[in-house]
């Protein structure tokens, strides 16, 4: 692991800790705040524990996440109770049809001083001004709406008018989407598909779980949930988070899962010129990269390996790939080609001796 040149001071103002015991210190921090986390989020939440882990790896590597599920599988809930930990702001908006880009972003409204008389127009922020924003269904809003939303997740501002006002931080956008109900709706492009790191899928629970749903959700007992994080730990995490070194073969790797998505590329298999119409960007490759780095920092590993890469690949991927019309008559699916992708791309360098965790 690298080490930097400077020392810091500790808090007595005597003794120097050097960097690597404070980027110990931080990776300890994250992997207690990530225990306690998910401990908070199970008092609440029943099952879905790829779901919390892949929206907790989102958060702490700056992303957003597209989740996808029918009705009553807790999004709305998961949502709120991840931001009630965190000690962050939380608003729900619901799209509509008639949803207009200013009913969230905010408008110039006409105010009246009542000392001098005279009128200026001032800013009423919209819900988007939060922390956490929950857009539920989001495909039910015209395209108008859904580009103002666009630009919030990927400047973290909002123009109104020749005015620009920064979002709070950490901002985090969580849309959700019915797979089942498409009627009236308007499905997202791909471009604005593209600015979420993650698209979550969202499925039953367990017989198991769904039986605990029902003996906890019917009661009167409502649990008592402590703060795990503030907004300012939130955003020192995510720097920790980008800190974190990556080997050259994992950058490789990372490189060339998304290039073999590319059905025009020479070295694509065959089941991907077969099954892709359409392969993924750089921008996977990013996500690729920073979700391995999460995931690998909860784990309280201070390196990144080939596996970190792989298991974020789905929730990645998914969304930026389009099937062709082959794939859907033998019912491959977008999770299935990805899964054999990841199977089929190899490591070029052998992985180095796992470091212990701190």
């Amino acid at each position: 692991m690298n080490q930097n040149a400077n020392d810091a001071p500790s808090t007595d103002g005597n003794a120097k800790i050097d960097a690597s015991e404070m980027e110990a210190q931080a990776i300890r921090g994250l992997a207690s705040a990530y225990s306690r986390m998910r401990e908070e989020i199970g008092k609440v939440v029943i099952g879905q524990e790829d779901v919390v882990d892949q929206l907790l790896i989102a958060l702490f590597s700056r992303g957003h996440c597209l989740l996808v599920g029918v009705p009553g599988l807790a999004k709305t809930l998961l949502v709120s109770t991840v931001a009630s930990i965190l000690q962050l702001t939380f608003r729900r908006i619901q799209f509509t049809p008639d949803l207009m880009p200013s009913d969230i972003t905010g408008t110039d409204v006409l105010q009246d001083d009542p000392e001098t008389g005279h009128r200026s127009f001032q800013f009423m922020q919209g819900p988007l001004f939060t922390h956490i924003l929950l857009a539920d269904e989001i495909n039910r809003t015209p395209p108008k709406t859904q580009a103002a939303l666009l630009e919030a997740m990927q400047e973290r501002h909002v123009t109104v008018g020749s005015n620009t006002y920064r979002l709070p931080s950490p901002f985090f956008v969580l849309a959700t989407q019915n797979p089942i109900e498409q009627e009236g709706t308007y499905p997202l492009p791909e471009a604005q598909l593209d600015r979420f790191m993650f698209n979550v899928m969202v499925d039953y629970p367990t017989a198991a779980e769904e039986l605990r749903i029902l003996k906890q959700t019917t009661g009167s007992h409502t649990p008592e949930l402590k703060p795990a994080l503030t907004g300012q730990q939130i955003l020192a995490l995510q720097e920790v988070v980008r800190k974190v070194p990556v080997a050259e073969h994992v950058f490789v790797y990372a490189r060339d899962l998304v290039r073999a998505t590319r059905p025009n590329e020479k070295d694509a298999p065959g089941f991907i010129k077969k099954y892709l119409s359409w392969g993924a960007g750089p921008r996977a490759g990013q996500y690729l990269i920073l979700g391995a780095k999460a995931r690998a920092i909860l784990e309280g590993r201070f390196h990144v390996t080939t596996d970190d890469v792989k298991s974020v690949a789905v929730p990645v991927m998914r969304h930026r790939i389009l099937t062709t019309f082959q794939a859907d008559s033998d019912g491959i699916s977008p999770d299935d080609v990805i899964r054999k992708l990841v199977s089929h791309v190899k490591v070029e360098v052998k992985e180095k001796a796992k470091q212990s965790k701190y």
